[in-house]
């Protein structure tokens, strides 16, 4: 496999991290799903959502840490000094609260890669929920799906998909640099 040999620790949610971090272990590299000690919750989703956990996650492994604690963020650290690529998909310096953004994990690991994935860059939405559905209204893509003057979401998560799509073409290209 072509990332054989490469270590991905993933501090995901939702979609589009999880997205990310699942095409690099198709690809071939040791996912390592950091969640809460709750559980993702979307391995808790009914309905339309039922089958994410299981979609999005395969080829991955999974530990449960507590990040409100100092034993969790110690683990998280340890594992962030054995790993070559960080991906992450929380609201803006989230994780560099609890030192566990770039500039903290890169001191013991000078080569890491840390993707951080997110729904709005900087500017006035940066702070904003970037939910799939809302980004396509945003975006006109909704207009374009549904009868006239009713907007229809995609059925898909195509925002969050691509975007993690584009993480994973960002780490490549950062593993071959």
């Amino acid at each position: 496999m072509p990332l054989s040999g490469i270590r991905v620790i993933e501090f995901c949610h939702m979609v589009m991290g999880p997205t990310c971090g699942m095409i690099l272990g198709d690809l071939g590299a040791d996912v390592i799903k950091v969640e809460p000690l709750s559980g993702d919750t979307t391995r808790r989703l009914e309905h339309n959502g039922a089958g994410f956990f299981a979609s999005y996650n395969r080829n991955k492994r999974s530990i449960a840490l507590d990040l409100k604690s100092p034993r969790g963020i110690e683990a998280a650290k340890k594992l962030a000094t054995g790993a070559d690529v960080i991906i992450e998909n929380f609201r803006p310096g989230a994780l560099e609260k609890l030192g566990l953004g770039y500039t903290e994990l890169s001191r013991n690991n000078p080569g890491l890669i840390y993707c951080s994935l997110k729904g709005f860059l900087e500017g006035p939405y940066a702070n904003r929920t970037a939910l799939d559905e809302v980004v396509q209204m945003m975006a006109g893509l909704a207009y374009m799906t549904g009868p006239e003057g009713r907007p229809l979401r995609a059925g898909a998560s195509v925002i969050d998909i691509m975007g993690g799509m584009f993480g994973v073409i960002g780490i490549q290209a950062a593993l071959v640099s």
